[in-house]
């Protein structure tokens, strides 16, 4: 069974990969056609990713990015990444080495305690979806251990990245990515926040880039989201915290 799920894996990120490719083609040969229908659809898209929600970011800051080889190289590394997927749901979750934001070293085990634990992964800073996710935390932190798992950055300004974004550039080290957590601490998550090895284990594991929630209930993963930011759903977390409770 565990050899089927690995395969759906493989399997998954192929076709994510040829899923974006042919997206952006098909919209780049559109805009030669009709300019106007390509950016409605482009926008239509951008909803589902609550792009379109966020006040700091105009069409012109991120849709372009969408057709460049930056954005396919993001795609490849991603999906590359999600290779080492290990969480699923009804299975452990397992233990990734992780940093506190004073450098010392801790794992996931190690905040796998009280009746729930919600891991939130995430790798840039949206204040849309944060401001989601503080409320869940406000609504359930009697019943729930919440902790955000800082990952590489998804739009480093030396990568794939949007105008008008933080100014952060691709970790070259532990410290540079301690800092750029450092940065999202500032938007008081309300919760612990810890970092992503270099190697980017967690990211891997939890098949967690560019970001994705876990509901994990005694060492176990009950809940698992889809990945961001198209699966991003913190409301599906609150039916299962709901349910758990």
């Amino acid at each position: 069974l565990f050899s089927f799920i690995k395969l759906s894996v493989y399997v998954s990120a192929v076709a994510m990969i040829l899923f974006a490719i042919v997206n952006v083609t098909l919209l780049k040969l559109l805009s030669f056609v009709s300019p106007g229908l390509m950016r409605k659809i482009h926008l239509k898209m951008g909803e589902k990713s609550t792009m379109t929600q966020n006040p700091k970011f105009r069409y012109e800051d991120w849709g372009p990015t969408f057709f460049s080889l930056r954005f396919i190289k993001t795609v490849l590394s991603v999906n590359w990444c999600s290779l080492g997927l290990e969480a699923f749901e009804g299975h452990a979750a397992p233990d990734t080495a992780l940093f506190t934001l004073d450098g010392q070293k801790t794992s996931i085990h190690r905040f796998l305690k009280g009746i729930v634990n919600v891991f939130y992964m995430i790798i840039i800073i949206m204040c849309i979806i944060k401001l989601t996710f503080k409320q869940l935390v406000k609504d359930f932190s009697d019943v729930a251990d919440f902790l955000v798992v800082y990952l590489a950055e998804a739009h480093a300004t030396d990568a794939w990245a949007f105008a008008n974004n933080v100014d952060i550039s691709v970790h070259k080290n532990l410290e540079e990515r301690l800092a750029a957590a450092r940065t999202l601490v500032k938007e008081d998550p309300l919760c612990p926040v810890v970092v992503d090895e270099m190697t980017n284990i967690t990211a891997s594991k939890y098949g967690a880039l560019p970001e994705r929630l876990y509901v994990v209930q005694s060492g176990k993963v009950i809940y698992q989201g889809g990945i961001g930011p198209w699966g991003y759903n913190p409301e599906e977390v609150r039916k299962v915290l709901e349910k758990t409770n």
